[in-house]
């Protein structure tokens, strides 16, 4: 039995393997953990599901493996063999001549020198959960009258093979995938076409390679740092964002003395368990969530996300929150937060922030999300612009509270605790009108924190 490589999430193309639990040869049975693996977003270990004998190891720790790959095989104990030694992906197999250029090639065989190159990993565009094709291979009839299979289309546009001078051998005068191959044998290759690394129709600006960076610096010490999968992604995702997303920001500050006022109130009010745990101990941000979920609900257009030709709207709020890891960061979803009681809240915002900085996050728990909270406060940013992170159209950057002197009515000056936020805005989505009533609604119910507990 072939053990692949699992996808943990619609946009995770590919996968690290930290850690095997066994060797090769080792008897397994099923729920016995076989390996660990790392995303760009989590950590996981992968049980087996059958009984027999770890015969081959072919992905070692420390590999990467696009999603469906075989890692290892398992046999039953009459059929286990000694494992040959594992060669790293990186090594590419030499494919035959007769191989068509990027077809997939069955992955059960074991692998070996003349076997063709593995598939390469599936190139997902992270703006979309749903795979999509990457171009349109051209049209299903020719000119001449000849209709073209889907597989002999692809086929033909990757290996730089022109249809039309391809006699079909196919039922009813169709152009089939073999006959694409036998064209491809009489037909020297042509140098693969390198594929985009961004989302078709996204245009990146030219910028210096990285050897011409390290030029300008070569008197000067430094280290290179090579980017794991988050960071990879990070930078991706961020740069489409920027490139495809119309920004506009709306600047607030909010003042949230009896914010801080009910938080120390339902502290100080908070039962404790038997062994003299309180039930709960709310911050700043836990309140900062349901105000924002609050909002979204007060403003239902705005709590949307953008489809491409449609707007989404939701009818319950879902709000991400920024969590920093190692490298990188990880926004996991507090749901339905409209409706939960601020301990509820709090206790699941620190459960999932911890879980999500040791990478045990699952993916449902971080995808999706009708809005984002990027909290710097703690950090002593007094103010800045968060990125929108797509598909959702909205993200409400939170700086620093701090005091400061204000008028009162009676042309005094008094002191109190003011915060400031800004919100980014997709104008496909949210006009400036609809986000100003938006953040004027959180400031309500920063300054009123009662009127969101009704």
């Amino acid at each position: 039995m072939d053990v692949l490589m699992p996808q943990l999430g619609e946009t995770v193309a590919e996968g690290k393997i930290t850690q095997w639990f066994k060797s090769a040869g080792d008897a397994v049975k099923p729920g016995d953990n076989l390996f660990e693996i790392e995303t760009d977003k989590v950590s996981m270990e992968v049980p087996s599901t059958t009984a027999g004998v770890l015969a081959e190891i072919r992905v070692p720790a420390g590999e990467v493996a696009p999603v469906g790959a075989v890692v290892a095989v398992i046999a039953d104990g009459a059929a286990a063999r000694a494992p040959p030694a594992a060669e790293p992906l990186s090594k590419p197999a030499v494919a035959p001549a007769a191989a068509p250029a990027n077809r997939l090639q069955p992955t059960t065989a074991p692998v070996a020198a003349a076997q063709p190159a593995a598939a390469a990993p599936i190139k997902l565009d992270p703006f979309f959960e749903v795979r999509t094709p990457e171009r349109n291979y051209g049209p299903a009839r020719l000119p001449g009258g000849s209709s073209v299979t889907p597989l002999a289309r692809r086929l033909a546009a990757e290996g730089g093979i022109d249809l039309a001078t391809i006699s079909p051998s196919g039922p009813h005068g169709r152009i089939v995938a073999r006959d694409v191959e036998a064209a491809a044998r009489a037909t020297p290759k042509a140098a693969p076409r390198p594929r985009p690394t961004v989302a078709p129709g996204v245009a990146l600006a030219a910028g210096p390679s990285a050897e011409d960076v390290k030029a300008l610096y070569r008197d000067v010490p430094f280290q290179e740092v090579p980017l794991d999968g988050m960071r990879t992604t990070i930078a991706t995702r961020l740069v489409q964002a920027k490139q495809t997303i119309p920004h506009f920001y709306l600047t607030a500050d909010v003042e949230i003395g009896r914010l801080l006022t009910l938080r120390e109130e339902a502290n100080a009010a908070a039962p404790k368990g038997n062994d003299g745990k309180v039930a709960f101990k709310l911050s700043l941000n836990d309140l900062i969530i349901k105000a924002w979920a609050a909002a979204l609900k007060r403003v239902p257009a705005a709590n949307a996300v953008w489809a491409q030709d449609r707007i989404l709207r939701f009818e319950r709020c879902d709000v991400a929150v920024a969590v920093a890891l190692d490298g990188g960061l990880i926004t996991p979803v507090i749901r339905r937060a409209e409706v939960k009681t601020l301990s509820a809240i709090s206790n699941e915002m620190k459960e999932m922030a911890t879980r999500a900085r040791t990478r045990k996050l699952k993916p449902d728990e971080y995808q999706g999300g009708s809005s984002t909270i990027s909290n710097l406060g703690m950090y002593g940013v007094r103010e800045f612009s968060a990125i929108i992170n797509p598909p959702q159209a909205t993200v409400l950057a939170v700086g620093a509270a701090r005091r400061q002197a204000v008028e009162t009515q009676d042309g005094g000056v008094a002191f109190t605790s003011v915060l400031s936020v800004t919100l980014s805005c997709d104008h496909r989505v949210v006009d400036g009108v609809l986000g100003a009533e938006l953040l004027a609604a959180f400031q309500r119910f920063v300054e009123q924190p009662v009127a969101m507990l009704v």
